[in-house]
């Protein structure tokens, strides 16, 4: 499932040939995804100007001209290919059609975007912007990671009395917004923390140096653009390169890279989730 760092790549991907574009033609090829599409969406979006484009956690927002904010959501396997213009140094013609090519949208300035997602599992939406908010996907979130209302102050409040494993509660993402299982198992090893620590034990300086290791590993993988594992590619189908920074994700086995540390790399599971962590160097 692409993470945030994913979702970001690909929202700045697109913003260059989306933000302050219309759409000139848009096209459904199936009635839904993971769930139904809207009433008329390829109608409602055929003419509309994209105002702005954003991310909120996992979900790409893009705001129309027509008051309603189009939400997009990657899934496992979704991806948003441009075509028909040029992508930074490259310039994309128009690909043969795909099977799984199941929204297009046909952009002013001549570029083309395709949601392909072979397994289905994401979905589009529409919502009227000024309530954007408050829909169903979004309501229950918590601030971005990268955001001022995410702070040291913030988190140990959430985590007060918090029986659950410090993994699991950075994955609630009413907790904390976008935050996936590559990054936390990534955070964890860089601070020294066991993923099995439960949150209400940890001292308030141990917390507190959570929320700059969050900062820094998921601007780094941003940076990086992301990481692609199985299915996930950027939007000019370039990998991303994040993964061969991981210290910990998908090394088990393998020695821990901390200096001086002897340790190797174990796997666990955590509510039906691999963690990987160095159980001689966190604690």
């Amino acid at each position: 499932m692409p993470e945030l760092p994913e979702v970001e790549t690909v929202r700045r991907g697109l913003l260059p040939v989306m933000e302050g574009k219309r759409i000139v033609l848009a096209k459904v090829n199936r009635p839904d995804l993971r769930w139904p599409f809207p009433e008329n969406m390829a109608v409602r979006l055929t003419g509309a100007t994209v105002k702005a484009l954003r991310r909120r956690s996992k979900y790409i927002l893009a705001e129309l001209s027509t008051g309603e904010t189009l939400i997009i959501h990657l899934g496992m396997s979704g991806r948003m290919l441009i075509s028909g213009g040029q992508v930074g140094e490259f310039h994309h013609a128009y690909p043969a059609p795909e099977k799984h090519d199941h929204v297009v949208m046909d952009m002013e300035g001549g570029t083309r975007i395709i949601f392909n997602d072979a397994r289905r599992f994401g979905a589009m939406d529409l919502a009227p912007s000024m309530d954007v908010e408050s829909h169903k996907l979004l309501s229950a979130l918590g601030p971005e990671p990268l955001g001022n209302e995410f702070n040291e102050e913030y988190l140990v409040g959430r985590l007060k009395g918090k029986n659950s494993p410090i993994k699991s509660a950075l994955l609630d993402q009413r907790i904390v917004a976008g935050l996936g299982n590559i990054y936390v198992c990534e955070v964890l090893h860089r601070i020294g923390m066991s993923p099995g620590r439960k949150a209400k034990d940890l001292p308030k300086k141990r917390i507190s140096a959570l929320v700059p290791a969050i900062r820094d590993v998921l601007s780094e993988a941003i940076e990086a653009g992301g990481s692609s594992l199985k299915d996930y590619r950027q939007t000019d189908g370039e990998l991303g390169y994040f993964q061969h920074s991981f210290r910990v994700y998908g090394r088990e086995g393998e020695p821990c890279v901390n200096p001086g540390c002897k340790g190797k790399i174990k796997r666990i599971v955590q509510s039906g989730r691999s963690s990987f962590y160095c159980p001689q160097c966190q604690r």
